[in-house]
């Protein structure tokens, strides 16, 4: 029987921090993601080109897009860790693909919406083109997780 990468794992803490965080590995985990956090921050200040008006509005809701972000993440993650507890059971039942199936759908539609709604909150702070790159630069990061997952979970069998 196979089993799940440790990316997969490591991907499923970074999403589900909250659902599955533990003592020790807890501290560990948040350091990590408050790195991570950090990091994507340096990123789209780096690449947003805020005047001093603007920064004063965006990075608030910057902010609360993050923490909205974070409750799709730990969807996210939590279908995951059940997918990968199905598939080291060996051969996933169709009932069980189907309902992980669903969950993942409505993450998606859940991520999107969100997406939709801070575009609107932060067109009304910044011009269209900067609104755009910010949307392009989350699109990147997501991607780029993403893409990690996507080779590391194997398909379902």
């Amino acid at each position: 029987m196979k089993r799940l990468p440790i990316f997969v794992l490591a991907a499923t803490a970074i999403f589900a921090t909250p659902v599955i965080a533990q003592e020790a590995a807890n501290t560990n985990m948040e350091i990590f993601m408050q790195k991570v956090k950090a990091d994507k921050k340096l990123l789209v200040a780096t690449n947003m080109e805020l005047t001093d008006a603007e920064a004063k509005a965006f990075w608030p809701l910057y902010d609360a897009y993050q923490k909205d972000l974070e409750q799709v993440n730990g969807r996210l993650g939590k279908v995951i860790k059940e997918y990968a507890d199905a598939y080291n059971k060996g051969p996933v039942p169709n009932d069980t693909a189907k309902r992980l199936l669903n969950d993942a759908l409505a993450v998606e539609e859940a991520e999107l919406k969100l997406k939709r709604s801070y575009a609107e909150k932060v067109e009304k702070v910044l011009p269209a083109t900067k609104v755009a790159r910010y949307i392009q630069i989350e699109n990147k990061v997501r991607a780029a997780v993403r893409f990690g997952l996507a080779a590391a979970i194997p398909l379902v069998y």
